[in-house]
């Protein structure tokens, strides 16, 4: 045998740098709510966007004004109140991932990866330590799921003034600080 066959039938055979979309409306992003110590309560954002670059970067933009809690008055507050959606409309994800190891994934095939993600949230930015599962649903679509969720403290986002405004005209006792987030992102290969 030629001792270029093997080589060039590897490099055929290895999977190209894929692009990816995120697929807003096959994803979910939600987080949970606890009021008076033990009323927990989850909320979702509605309105995602992003992709995965060919050297693995991952880009997610979470729009806050999509926030939906399903009572549009909580809604409203959480936006003015909170986010300040007029002055921080978004909220931005970035992490590296190794694309090497995504494109080799074939349909039904899941991977576990820690991945040490960047959120910009508020005016503020902090490193998450995110444990998730990335599964190759089809030919052209990947899953990326929590295994866990991640916590993300409102004070380290400048959002505890934010929580205290909120738990006072509720007229609560407490809302907690630290939030448990979840999430589902599609991405749809370029």
């Amino acid at each position: 045998m030629n001792k270029w066959m093997i080589p060039l039938a590897l490099l055929i055979a290895a999977p190209a740098h894929a692009e990816w979309d995120l697929n807003g409306e096959q994803s979910a992003l939600s987080f949970v709510s606890t009021k008076a110590i033990n009323m927990a309560e989850v909320h979702q954002f509605g309105t995602l966007s992003g992709g995965v670059d060919a050297d693995g970067m991952v880009f997610v933009t979470i729009d806050l004004g999509s926030v939906d809690t399903s009572i549009e008055l909580r809604d409203d507050r959480m936006r003015e109140m909170l986010f300040d959606t007029e002055n921080h409309p978004t909220a931005e994800v970035s992490a590296k991932v190794d694309s090497a190891v995504v494109n080799a994934l074939q349909p039904g095939e899941s991977t576990d990866m820690n991945v040490e993600a960047n959120l910009s949230l508020h005016g503020s930015e902090r490193r998450l330590a995110m444990d998730v599962k990335v599964a190759r649903v089809g030919d052209h679509s990947l899953l990326v799921t929590t295994n866990r969720p991640v916590i993300v403290n409102a004070w380290e986002f400048a959002l505890g003034e934010g929580v205290e405004a909120l738990r006072a005209i509720a007229g609560l006792d407490s809302i907690s600080m630290g939030v448990p987030v979840s999430f589902v992102l599609a991405f749809d290969e370029e």
